[in-house]
């Protein structure tokens, strides 16, 4: 059945799945390494908020791949974090370093909301298909509100 309607099988959709896992863990660990640098308040409850928010959807693409019988992927966090230059924030001090950080928040989002897009030309069954277009739009709107905040820093300096 599963081969006259294109869907992926079970093993292909734990794989969209768990790069959509890393991807996730990538963001909460960006997010909570940038909420620990920031000096302003308004800024460390939006990373930290943005932190619980990827650790929530990892959790959630967890779930799913249980229900497809996989076993969800322990990588992201620090490797995939460094890679995409999370971690510069670590080295960002003085006057710059909020804008600095949004930056890496805004480069980061980016490859997060690429990566949805990539899991969506996937021909994805029902109900992972709903979670991954939920979750993808959240992304949009992660990278939009930092891209928001990153310009005011911008017209700032």
């Amino acid at each position: 059945m599963a081969m006259d309607t294109g869907i992926l099988a079970a093993d292909e959709v734990v794989d969209v799945l768990n790069d959509l896992i890393e991807n996730a863990r990538d963001g909460e660990y960006g997010f909570r390494t940038c909420a620990e640098e920031v000096k302003s308040a308004s800024l460390k409850q939006l990373f930290n908020d943005r932190a619980a928010s990827c650790g929530q959807a990892a959790s959630e693409l967890a779930q799913l791949i249980l229900g497809y019988g996989g076993k969800p992927a322990e990588g992201g966090t620090a490797s995939g974090a460094v890679h995409r230059g999370w971690v510069h924030v670590k080295g960002l001090v003085g006057a710059n370093s909020e804008l600095s950080m949004l930056e890496e928040c805004e480069r980061g989002e980016d490859a997060a909301v690429a990566r949805y897009r990539k899991a969506l030309k996937q021909n994805l069954p029902a109900d992972a298909r709903a979670v991954v277009e939920r979750q993808a739009e959240g992304a949009q709107r992660n990278h939009d509100q930092i891209k928001l905040l990153r310009d005011e820093a911008r017209a700032r300096r």
